[in-house]
């Protein structure tokens, strides 16, 4: 055998026991693969967000926290002539919200609710922003209630609004008249108004009004009017509307 054919046998030689050695691992690490990369967390949902501004237009009644309640056909804080519910009857004698947030949660017509963030003063305003999905805005409607708090069971707001069609930039003013949530008698006595006019108990589950039933109020009558038990006077009294609400789609 020739030179030349003996160097390239043993190139050749060389090169296969180079790749035996690396296909039995010898002396070479084996391949570890790499961690896959974590998947991109889904895209939130693109929302709709609505700024619900409720200002108070009576002289001596302030407001109590609002609750705003954004929902489809079906839902309904109160109805006229019906009994109110034990959320209703909570915040139309006390001044709390939670139970009826809580019920409305609760109901599957119910998309979204929010709270304000304390009692709207006679003249002031507050402003509550509440968001759904874009995809829920057809049919979309808004609720909102409160309390008189210089009262035994008085509420106010706006029940069921449409509010889907509104474009971002859109606005609705409303104005909203005082109801009888008629659960607690009108007795008007210091011991039975949460407000500051009374500093009593404000919400009993015992319901004590006769009618049993959302009505509209009939007004405070108070010691001025020679009711000297009364713990409320001239400047308590109210007349419609008693508070505007102003609806605006942000985005």
């Amino acid at each position: 055998m020739n030179s030349a054919n003996g160097h390239r046998s043993l190139i050749i030689a060389g090169i296969a026991a180079f790749l035996v050695a690396a296909c039995d691992g010898g002396g070479s690490a084996d391949f570890v693969p790499g961690p896959l990369p974590a998947p991109s967390p889904p895209s939130p949902p693109p929302m709709a967000s609505f700024d619900v501004t409720v200002t108070n237009l009576t002289n001596a009644q302030p407001l109590s926290p609002v609750a705003v309640i954004a929902h489809r056909d079906g839902y309904r804080v109160f109805t006229v002539g019906v009994a109110a519910t034990p959320g209703l009857e909570e915040l139309a004698e006390g001044g709390s919200n939670g139970t009826l947030i809580a019920e409305a949660a609760a109901d599957p017509a119910v998309l979204a609710t929010m709270s304000g963030a304390g009692p709207v003063g006679p003249a002031a305003s507050e402003t509550i922003r509440i968001s759904v999905r874009e995809s829920d805005l057809p049919g979309l409607q808004m609720s909102t209630s409160t309390m008189l708090v210089n009262t035994n069971d008085a509420i106010t707001g706006t029940n069921a609004v449409g509010v889907g069609d509104m474009a971002a930039g859109d606005s609705r003013m409303l104005t909203a008249i005082a109801y009888d949530a008629g659960t607690e008698a009108n007795d008007e006595l210091g011991a039975s108004i949460p407000g500051p006019a009374g500093g009593g108990e404000g919400f009993n589950p015992v319901r004590d009004d006769i009618a049993d039933r959302v009505a509209m109020h009939s007004g405070v009558v108070g010691s001025d009017d020679g009711f000297s038990a009364s713990s409320l006077d001239g400047q308590h009294r109210f007349d419609n509307p008693v508070a505007r609400i102003r609806i605006e789609r942000v985005n």
